[in-house]
C-alpha cells in the first residue's frame, strides 16, 4: 500500500506535524519503506512523504489533526493544525525483462529461398501488458529476436515514464486536497501523543 502525509497548503507547523506523524506511523506499522518526500521550510519539516507499507492503513484516511500550541511563532493563537493521509493508487511497473514471449515465424521479403523455408521472424509478447512488437528485417532468427527485444524494451521504457508521471499527478492532486476538520486521528503537544479521545 502506498500512502502520502501532506500538509497540503498549510504553514510550517503543519509540515512539523507531517514530519511526526511519519514517525509515528513508522514506529506503529514496522515495515514503513520511504519512497520520497519534498521538505518542508524549516530543519525537519515535510512538506508531503510518500510510504510504503504492507499493512493496510486506510482507517487512516482523511486529515488528522494535531493541537499544539506553535513551536515557531510564540503567542500565535492558533493550535489546531491539520494534515491530510491520502491512500495513493499504485500504477503498476512494468518490467522488460519479466515474462516476454518469443513467437517464430517464416518471413517474405529479400534473402532469395531460404527466407521463406526457414522460420526467421519473431514476434516479442510481453504477457502482463499484451504489447507485442514484430522483426523481420534480419536474415537470422537470433538477430530479429535482438531487435525484437530493443524495440518491446523502448516501447515499455515509454510506458514507465508515463505511469510514473501518472502517479505523480495523483499524488500531487491529493497534496491539494487537505480538508479541515472531523478528524481519523488527534495528537497533542510536542511529544505527539495520540489523544483518547480519537
Amino acid at each position: 500500500m502506498r500512502v502520502q502525509i501532506s500538509s497540503g497548503q498549510g504553514p510550517a507547523e503543519c509540515e512539523l506535524a507531517v514530519a511526526m506523524l511519519y514517525e509515528e506511523l513508522r514506529r506503529e506499522a514496522g515495515d514503513v519503506r520511504l519512497v520520497g518526500c519534498t521538505p518542508g521550510k524549516k530543519p525537519g519539516c515535510m512538506s508531503s512523504v510518500v510510504f510504503e507499507t504492507d499493512r493496510d492503513l486506510r482507517e487512516l484516511e482523511g486529515s488528522v489533526q494535531w493541537i499544539c500550541k506553535s513551536p515557531y511563532r510564540p503567542g500565535h493563537r492558533r493550535k489546531n493544525w491539520y494534515v491530510d493521509v491520502s491512500i495513493l493508487d499504485q500504477v503498476p511497473r512494468i518490467s522488460e525483462e519479466r515474462m516476454v514471449r518469443f513467437e517464430t515465424f517464416r518471413s517474405g521479403g529479400k534473402g532469395g529461398q531460404h527466407v521463406n523455408k526457414v522460420e526467421t521472424g519473431v514476434r516479442a509478447i510481453h504477457i502482463p501488458t499484451g504489447t507485442a512488437v514484430v522483426s523481420t528485417q534480419a536474415r537470422s532468427q537470433h538477430m530479429n529476436k535482438q531487435i525484437a527485444m530493443d524495440r518491446l524494451c523502448s516501447i515499455l521504457a515509454e510506458m514507465n515514464a508515463i505511469n510514473q508521471q501518472k502517479e505523480k499527478s495523483l499524488a500531487w492532486m491529493e497534496h491539494a486536497r487537505l480538508e479541515r476538520g472531523n478528524p481519523v486521528r488527534i495528537y497533542e503537544g510536542m511529544k505527539f501523543e495520540r489523544s483518547r479521545k480519537h
